[in-house]
């Protein structure tokens, strides 16, 4: 992220590499990560042939176990018309309303994005309707123990596997300082 309000507060040091931050919920505290280390962009998502999988479920995640990157591009909710096709957000296919105009992203920049079983005390809110898993297109899905939201899962099996932490719901301290659970 390039500014405070867009990475937990500066922690790492910028791009890439940097020492390992927890990230923590911003209104109560509670670690949501163990420690992860920034890779200096959000990886493509590996290809998976979710149409001839045995079983439904995620395809493999996009972020590599004990990592994060930083989303630069708009990112879930709201999906407003565009004025031509395109990924409707980063990693996914194109999108269309009812009528078949093309949509795309206006969320917000700056998420944070780790693989979804680096995360800790998330539950699912609700999920946008999907065969197998969560979608980004209703936008934040995930609450904090304390009942917060903080983050977007995305897990259905034809898009990536991914969870966005909100760079404006939860903030990144180091391993040493980070708060009792």
């Amino acid at each position: 992220m390039h500014d405070q309000r867009n990475h937990g507060q500066g922690v790492d040091g910028g791009a890439g590499g940097g020492d390992a931050v927890v990230f923590v919920c911003g209104a109560c505290g509670v670690p949501l990560t163990g420690p992860l280390t920034r890779l200096p962009a959000v990886p493509e998502a590996p290809h998976y042939a979710w149409w001839e999988a045995d079983e439904p479920g995620p395809s493999p995640a996009t972020v590599p176990a004990g990592c994060y990157a930083i989303e630069t591009e708009p990112y879930g909710a709201p999906l407003v018309v565009a004025d031509v096709p395109g990924p409707v957000m980063p990693r996914h296919g194109e999108h269309s309303d009812v009528e078949g105009r093309p949509l795309v992203s206006q969320g917000p920049r700056g998420n944070i994005v780790i693989n979804p079983d680096d995360a800790r005390g998330l539950r699912l809110r609700h999920a946008s309707p999907a065969c197998c898993g969560a979608t980004p297109d209703g936008g934040m899905n995930q609450l904090c123990a304390c009942g917060t939201l903080v983050a977007t899962l995305c897990s259905d099996c034809c898009l990536p596997y991914e969870l966005h932490l909100s760079a404006d719901r939860v903030r990144a301290v180091r391993p040493a300082d980070r708060p009792a659970p």
